[in-house]
């Protein structure tokens, strides 16, 4: 009889979660009858859990369209777990998965106080080593973690206090190789660069290929918290020989979905 009240209680509040989980994902407050259609429970039923939730402070009720939204509590436990995520420890538990997935080497960039910065190395034992280490900083126009991060960080980097000058001084660096407007894979003016990280956003990930080391292809999809803020990039490398380098292939694809489900359990909202 025990077994069978503690079986009940779980029950209960899970049943009760339900109306809490429609309030989450839903756009704005709700009326009873259309909160408790969504959570598939009787408008009755609903009614007896939200005045449980509503003395808990989980749930509010506007007085006026008495609609119920999330109420201070449930606020604060969110706030909570977010402060206690972790987006670099999420995503090395997530690493190795990745890399047996689509099988060539894959890394973690955090923006560090120089740039894009490696955190995180993992590689394939089946794919052609790449001559980087722990702790280098990319390149914001040449890799596509750079590329990834200055399209992220700020809507117009090019105009961002901070980001601004670091283009600046790769522009001249560009500007400094032997007839870099031959090459096409570099931007060689500001209008250029703009394009570029439009096109990134646009595609959602960035991508370079020959352009940061020679024979090598390099992807970046941008990994974001719950203000939308680009907190990780995780990137992989490969040779051009054996690495899908086609956008929506065997490697873009899935590195954008783990980016996309590892935003959402940072409390991301695409």
């Amino acid at each position: 009889m025990q077994t069978d009240k503690a079986r009940a209680g779980i029950q209960s509040v899970e049943v009760g979660f339900a109306l809490l989980d429609v309030l989450a994902r839903g756009v704005g407050p709700l009326m009873l009858r259309d909160l408790a259609a969504a959570a598939g429970m009787s408008a009755a039923k609903a009614h007896r859990y939200l005045v449980s939730f509503q003395r808990l402070g989980l749930v509010t009720q506007d007085g006026g369209s008495t609609r119920y939204d999330l109420g201070p509590a449930a606020l604060k436990l969110g706030l909570a777990s977010l402060s206690r995520l972790d987006a670099v420890k999420l995503g090395r538990e997530r690493v190795a998965g990745l890399v047996e997935q689509i099988g060539h080497t894959l890394a973690l960039a955090v923006w560090g106080n120089h740039g894009p910065t490696v955190v995180h190395w993992e590689e394939s034992p089946l794919a052609t080593p790449v001559n980087l280490r722990l702790g280098d900083v990319m390149p914001l126009l040449s890799s596509a973690t750079g590329r990834c991060f200055a399209a992220y960080l700020s809507k117009d980097a090019t105009q961002d206090a901070k980001i601004a000058p670091m283009l600046q001084d790769e522009l001249a660096r560009i500007r400094r190789l032997p007839n870099p407007a031959a090459r096409g894979d570099l931007p060689i003016s500001v209008p250029e660069v703009q394009a570029l990280l439009a096109d990134v956003r646009r595609r959602g990930a960035a991508r370079v290929i020959d352009t940061l080391l020679p024979g090598v292809v390099g992807f970046c999809a941008p990994v974001f918290d719950s203000d939308g803020h680009m907190v990780l990039g995780i990137v992989s490398l490969g040779s051009v020989a054996t690495l899908d380098g086609a956008w929506d292939g065997a490697v873009d694809r899935p590195l954008r979905a783990a980016a996309a489900r590892l935003s959402a359990d940072l409390g991301h909202s695409a």
